[in-house]
């Protein structure tokens, strides 16, 4: 190698490995007092990418959380006060049983009237006072069942004892019901689903004493068809009966929890409660009275009806609850795991980053002390010129 004055390329090749193990010390410093591997897309640009998509997909299943506990919330808020208006009514079952008995006369009859006029308003107060976040709960909450649905006026026929609807979009389904296959068809105009009853019947009917469940699951609706013999229901199924009839959904405020990070129909919950005030086509109180012996019985019957309605409503938003339940829990898992994923490209080895920075720490040293070396060559030339 040449001895050289101008350039010495010695100290420049110190000083390019010491700017290397400076810039590689400064890095593994920045990573120890971040924690974080990736600070900036430099340091890996298709790992950042891929993070921050993991990110958004953390921050929106969180919130999904937080919405599955609201919803639970709210929930709750309506059930407890169903409990209540069973009370009620079971109360004013009590009086309606007391004014059916000869024991008593009219005019005893008066007072227990009293009473019972007093519960029925309290039935109505309790639904229109059941509030969340300024939301009613009790008098319609989500898409409902009109009561001019044929289906509910033409079950003395069809046999019809109950319609669910779970995330079903307002409009008007009609069945199509030959009769001849065992298959119901029900579409809104739209989109349509046909399912096949056979297996459920008792030849061409539902069984003597039984109920089946007709479940239109692609349109979140159920019909509850009624045999033969069943409490409460006025008539019994017939293969071809509900050919015709239809059911009306109306669009309602509220009901709809998100409960996934994408605008997705499976990415929510929809939630019904129907009208649950005593007036209401569900309780279906109007006219009920103990003021004489015959309306007494009558208004038993009609009591029981009411009981039977909201011992239903509970259920299915006991049902909801727990569906929101395995929700959060399956949610929580989904965040573990994700995150688990995202720490693994954003988050620093510090047992790796401790190593490498030592490393870069001596050969930074080593580089700075081979520099002053490496300056100090050129003055060798003096001693050719003494």
């Amino acid at each position: 190698m040449p001895l050289r004055v101008n350039n010495n390329i010695a100290a420049i090749n110190s000083r390019r490995h010491l700017n290397a193990n400076n810039k590689t010390l400064t890095t593994r410093l920045e990573r120890l007092s971040s924690g974080l591997r990736v600070n900036r897309a430099a340091d890996d640009a298709a790992g950042l990418a891929i993070r921050e998509g993991m990110r958004a997909e953390i921050a929106g299943l969180r919130m999904n959380v937080l919405n599955a506990e609201q919803g639970t919330n709210l929930i709750q808020v309506a059930e407890g006060s169903l409990n209540e208006v069973n009370a009620v009514l079971i109360r004013m079952q009590e009086l309606a049983t007391q004014s059916s008995n000869s024991t008593v006369n009219d005019e005893n009859r008066e007072a227990i009237q009293a009473e019972f006029s007093q519960l029925t308003s309290e039935i109505d107060r309790i639904a229109q006072a059941t509030i969340y976040n300024k939301q009613n709960l009790l008098t319609g909450f989500g898409n409902t069942i009109t009561s001019a649905s044929t289906v509910v006026t033409g079950s003395a026929t069809s046999g019809v004892t109950r319609v669910n609807i779970s995330g079903a979009q307002a409009g008007t389904y009609t069945f199509t019901d030959a009769g001849a296959d065992s298959t119901i068809t029900l579409g809104n105009g739209t989109v349509s689903q046909t399912i096949s009853i056979g297996t459920i019947l008792d030849g061409t009917q539902v069984a003597t004493g039984t109920q089946v469940v007709a479940n239109f699951d692609r349109l979140g609706v159920q019909v509850t068809l009624a045999g033969a013999g069943v409490a409460g229901a006025t008539g019994n199924y017939v293969d071809g009966d509900l050919s015709g009839q239809n059911i009306i959904v109306e669009q309602g405020t509220g009901g709809s929890f998100q409960v996934g990070p994408k605008d997705r129909a499976f990415n929510r919950i929809e939630v019904n409660i129907g009208d649950m005030s005593a007036t209401g086509n569900n309780l279906n109180m109007t006219g009920a009275s103990v003021a004489t012996i015959s309306t007494s019985r009558t208004t038993i019957t009609q009591i029981d009806s009411a009981i039977l309605a909201v011992s239903q409503q509970r259920g299915e938003l006991g049902a909801f609850q727990n569906r929101l339940n395995f929700t959060i829990a399956y949610t929580e898992n989904e965040i573990e795991n994700i995150q688990a994923s995202e720490a693994s490209i954003s988050d620093a080895d510090i047992a790796a980053e401790v190593t490498s920075f030592t490393r870069a720490q001596i050969l930074s040293q080593a580089a700075t002390a081979m520099l002053a070396q490496a300056n100090v060559l050129p003055q060798n030339a003096l001693s050719l010129l003494q």
